[in-house]
This record gives structure tokens, sequence and C-alpha cells, in this order.
């Protein structure tokens, strides 16, 4: 891939981080003033922001099953920061992070502005973060997490961290549960994950100096989280998650039109290709 090329992708990146801000500085005006910035709001802003994003890194999404009606505590395995903008597009929802995250020069910010919940992982505030996720839960409001606690190559899936359910089971707010696979060329995709010592100007420019790569997003079945052992849910999500990670990729059989990307959902099982 030409040089020009690949910066002029990176510029598209950039320009949509641009518009990130703006909206980001509007909700911090409301802020500011104490007006309404509900977070539902917010959720509808990140979504239409996270589309845009996902619209401007080089992926083909492959969307398997049907999105939830209502809201659900949202687990999934995690590859790469570039997850958060491929399954924020899917449906408004916040996301629980690292409490290092909020320290990051502009992204940081673009999440807390979000409506982003911060975690302080081994820090003993596990009973505070529980509880802002059951008011969170309560309003009802659907919340995305990693449970891994950490990103992977993406060929495995790691323990995930039961303790953060309760709050599930606190709301009786079923469970979620997302696989997400890069591939390309069929395989597992070794340039997509942000692993290790990655920088993120680093990991863009190695992302955009190769072609489309193919994304799969699997909405499994949910999981009812009432009366039911955190360990038990964590067990359940990871191993559902877990059987699709390690599984044949999917065929594409019913590709949307390169015109741009759509994203259907239905009262159905679905499956959709989006394009670049």
């Amino acid at each position: 891939m030409s040089r020009l090329r690949r910066y002029g992708r990176v510029a598209r990146v950039l320009g949509v981080v641009s518009l990130g801000l703006s909206m980001a500085s509007v909700f911090g005006v409301l802020e500011r003033f104490n007006l309404n910035s509900a977070m539902d709001r917010r959720q509808r802003w990140s979504q239409f922001f996270m589309t845009r994003l996902s619209n401007a890194l080089p992926f083909r999404v492959t969307v398997v099953g049907e999105l939830p009606a209502t809201p659900m505590l949202w687990v999934s395995n995690h590859v790469s920061w570039t997850d958060i903008a491929l399954l924020g597009q899917l449906t408004p929802l916040s996301f629980l992070s690292k409490a290092e995250v909020r320290g990051w020069p502009v992204a940081g910010w673009l999440a807390a502005k979000a409506g982003s919940l911060f975690i302080r992982r081994g820090a003993g505030d596990s009973q505070m973060i529980r509880e802002q996720m059951t008011r969170h839960l309560q309003h009802p409001l659907s919340l995305l997490m990693f449970p891994e606690g950490t990103t992977t190559d993406g060929r495995s899936v790691r323990t995930f961290h039961g303790r953060l359910l309760s709050a599930a089971i606190d709301t009786r707010m079923p469970l979620q549960p997302v696989a997400i696979r890069y591939l390309r060329n069929g395989e597992i995709d070794a340039i997509a994950p942000f692993i290790g010592d990655d920088d993120l100007l680093s990991h863009l420019l190695r992302l955009f100096s190769h072609e489309q790569a193919e994304v799969e997003i699997h909405l499994l079945e949910p999981i009812c989280s009432q009366e039911q052992e955190r360990a038990v849910l964590a067990f359940r999500a990871q191993e559902a998650i877990r059987r699709v990670v390690v599984a044949e990729p999917v065929a594409r059989t019913n590709p949307v039109a390169a015109a741009g990307r759509s994203l259907v959902p239905s009262a159905a099982a679905t499956r959709v290709a989006i394009s670049e």
C-alpha cells in the first residue's frame, strides 16, 4: 500500500477523533452549566461517534446473531482498542474501563464524557464499582465490560473475572456474551491485536499498511443472571465465547453493498456483512 494512501487513512481517523472531541466539548459545556446531559443521550451520541470511527478503520465486519431488544450487561473477549469502536456501533451502551484509560490524552477525556465507568483492578474499590454498575443497570442502561481484564492475541480467551458480574445478579440483568474475532486470509489476524508495548499511533500505521481485514462479531445467546453465582455466570460466558474464538471462521452469505456500512438489527438471528 502506498504511503500516501496509508497516511490518508490515518488522517481520516484523526478527523473522526476531532468530531468526537467536539461532541465531548458540548457535554462538557452542559455539565458546566448544570444542564441535562442524561446517560441515554450520551450513549446515543457515543454510538454515532463509534459508527463513524468504525467506518474509518480497515475492517470488513460480519455480525452474526440477534441484537438484544432490552438493556443487558455485555461481556466480550478483548483483542484491541478497536473492539470498543466495533462493538460500540452496534447499540447505545457504556463501557467499563481500566482507571488508567481516564488519564490517557484525548482518549481518556472522550471515554469519560461518553459515560464510561472506570475501575482500578486490585485497588480495593470493587464495592464502589459494584454500586456504580448497579445504579447504571437499574436505569436500565446497557453496559459492556471485558472480563479478561487485558487484551490477547485473539487466539484464546483468558479467565473471566466474575466479581464484577455481581451487579448483573443484583439487578437481575441478563448477560449478553459477545465474541469478536479478527481474521486475515482466513486465519487469525496477527496485525489487529493491541498487546505488549504497542502504542496507538504505531498500531494505526501498522493497520493501515495492510489491506482490509475481516472481523466477526458473534452475538451469542443471552445468559440469565437471576439466582446465579457470579463464578458460574463468568464461566458460562467465558466458555460460550471461547467456543467461537477457537472455531473455524463463518462463511459470508449475505454481503451488504459496498456503498457503505449497515447494521440491520432484527427480531430473528441475522448474519450481516458490513463493507468499508
